[in-house]
């Protein structure tokens, strides 16, 4: 958004519609995780993109997807791999 180099507004817009999507997802504080069909995720960012266009002449997006057919509630299930790998709890900010 043209305003200056805080984004956490353009953020804030994004998440209401990610949150309103009723996908999964996990806010952090360089990115923003969400989950579900490729179909319904890209058509969220589609969204999110679309609403921050109307404030802004230029709306860049940076996306990384894992796609993996059949697989749901990875969220959490990649985490605790990890934690059962190393034979502890992982201290984290979002628990």
């Amino acid at each position: 958004m043209d305003a200056g180099e805080s984004v956490s507004a353009a953020v804030a817009e994004c998440v209401e519609l990610i949150d309103a999507s009723g996908l999964p997802y996990e806010l952090h504080s360089m990115g923003t995780i969400v989950e579900g069909e490729l179909p319904e995720v890209l058509a969220l960012m589609q969204r999110c993109i679309e609403q921050l266009a109307t404030k802004s002449r230029r709306v860049t997006c940076s996306a990384k997807l894992d796609y993996r057919p059949g697989h749901s509630g990875r969220l959490r299930s990649k985490v605790a791999s990890v934690e059962a790998k190393l034979g502890r709890s992982l201290s984290r900010t979002n628990p």
